[in-house]
Parts: C-alpha cells; structure tokens; sequence
C-alpha cells in the first residue's frame, strides 16, 4: 500500500516563503469537496483480476487552531482477494491550507500484520521539527526525531503540494528528488519524468497525461523501477493511473471516478 500511494505523487516544489512558514506553498490544484476513486488490479499467472478500491476526499478541519485541509485515504480489499492478503488501510493527513505538513497517520491491515504510524511536523528558527512513531501488533513502539533545513513530508501532503506544481520546464529524464516522513525515518525518494503519453481510462474516457517514475537503487547503485504513474496534463494533475511493480508481480490502480475538481478537466481527449 505504500507504493500504491507514494506512486500518486508527480512532482514537488521547495521554495521558502518565511522562517516559519518555510514549507509553504500556493495551493494552484485542490479545493475541499474533491473525492477520487480508484479500481485496483493485481496480477495473477497471467490474469488480471479486480483487488478492491480505494478512496480519497479532502475536508476542511481546524487543527492547532488553524485552518487546514484534511485529506483521507482509505484503501479496501474485496472478499476474493481477503482470501489470500486482506487489506484495510486508512491514511489521514492534515495541512495548513498554504500545503504544510502539520500531521500524518497510517493504520494499515495487511495480511497479519497491523500497524499504525504517525508523524507530527512543527516549524521553528526556519527549521522543520518532525517527530515520528510506529507501532506494531505484537512489537516495540518505534520513535524518532528530527531536525532539519529541508521541508520533510509524508505520502499524503507531499501529493497535494505536488499537484500545484507547473511542470512545463520538465525534460525527459530530469529527476525530482525529495525526503518523506515513514512514521520510523525520514527516507529519500526520486521520481524521474518520463515524458507524455495518451491515456484510456475504464470508463473509456481517454487523458493527455505527464508520465513519472518511483525509482529505487539496489548496492550496486542501479536504477529499478518501482512505479510508472500517470497524472492529467491539466491544472488538477489528477493522477489516474498507477502500474507497481511488487515482489510477488504487479497491480495497477485506475481512477474511475472525480468529484469536487477544482479546474476544468482539459486534459480530456475528445475523438
């Protein structure tokens, strides 16, 4: 499921705004009231077969007494597949409504393993200061703290930053490199932009889309890709396609439904 959401992100912007509001940013893509829907596909000996759903809406909340956005995730196996590997995973992430990180929490049943991670972000002396924790069934709690000059997000908040982000200046091949919360550490991710591609989605609705890639690197130093990823070429940069690639094959994630969006879908291919 990590994958599954890390691969929804396409790009991220840094800038700094002010000593305390360091890790800000322009909201350009997203407004409360927008809801997502995804069909999941995993991959068995050859044959593709429906997984579950997943789900994401943002609202508007009051948080430490600011107004912020928060955003719900929730990812869901169906009886065929909770057979085999149930999953129920709930992701929650709450930002200001300038796009930084203020709180962040995964509960995950994955087979049987339950976990829950959280994070708390703050900002001080131009610093960001993020405390993590993760806790397992059946296991020691796990903390962390760090302080640091970057702007650290989690899986969820970095999505909504990214999706304000004007990628025209992209190249082929460029990389985005960017640290992410996990609830343990503090790890750092590479996308790589891999171009334009058409897109038909399941409701036969086809998109012009900027195409990324997650990759990772193994001892020897060489690339391996983990997702290919698919988000509208528009001001919503929606991202309606994800392809994994897991230890045990792949599964694909499709939108197939958008509600909410706050510009126009342009991208939208009219035959």
């Amino acid at each position: 499921m990590k994958k599954l959401v890390v691969g929804i992100l396409c790009c991220i912007w840094l800038g700094v705004l002010s000593a305390e509001a360091q890790c800000a940013a322009k909201n350009e893509a997203i407004q409360p009231g927008e809801r997502l829907t995804y069909e999941l596909k995993f991959n068995w000996k050859f044959i593709w077969i429906n997984a579950g759903e997943a789900k994401m809406d943002l609202t508007p909340v009051t948080y430490g007494g600011k107004s912020c956005y928060k955003t719900d995730l929730l990812a869901v196996s169906n009886k065929t597949i909770d057979m085999f590997f149930k999953m129920r995973d709930t992701i929650t992430t709450i930002t200001t409504d300038r796009l930084e990180p203020m709180y962040y929490r995964k509960g995950a049943e994955e087979g049987s393993r339950y976990s829950v991670d959280e994070v708390w972000f703050d900002y001080a002396d131009g610093k960001s200061v993020v405390n993590q924790q993760r806790k397992v069934r059946g296991r020691k709690t796990i903390t962390a703290k760090d302080v640091t000059e970057d702007c650290v997000f989690d899986m969820l908040s970095i999505l909504l930053q990214a999706r304000s982000y004007d990628p025209k200046d992209y190249k082929v091949g460029d990389k985005i490199l960017f640290p992410m919360a996990t609830g343990r550490r503090i790890e750092q991710q590479t996308l790589i932009y891999r171009g334009k591609k058409n897109f038909k989605a399941e409701n036969d609705v086809k998109y012009r889309c900027l195409v990324f890639s997650l990759v990772e690197y193994n001892k020897k130093g060489k690339e391996e890709e983990v997702i290919t990823f698919y988000v509208t070429d528009d001001k919503n940069h929606l991202p309606v396609r994800l392809d994994l690639y897991l230890n045990f094959g792949s599964a694909k994630a499709f939108l197939k439904t958008v509600e909410g969006n706050r510009h126009p879908l342009t991208s939208i291919i009219k035959d």
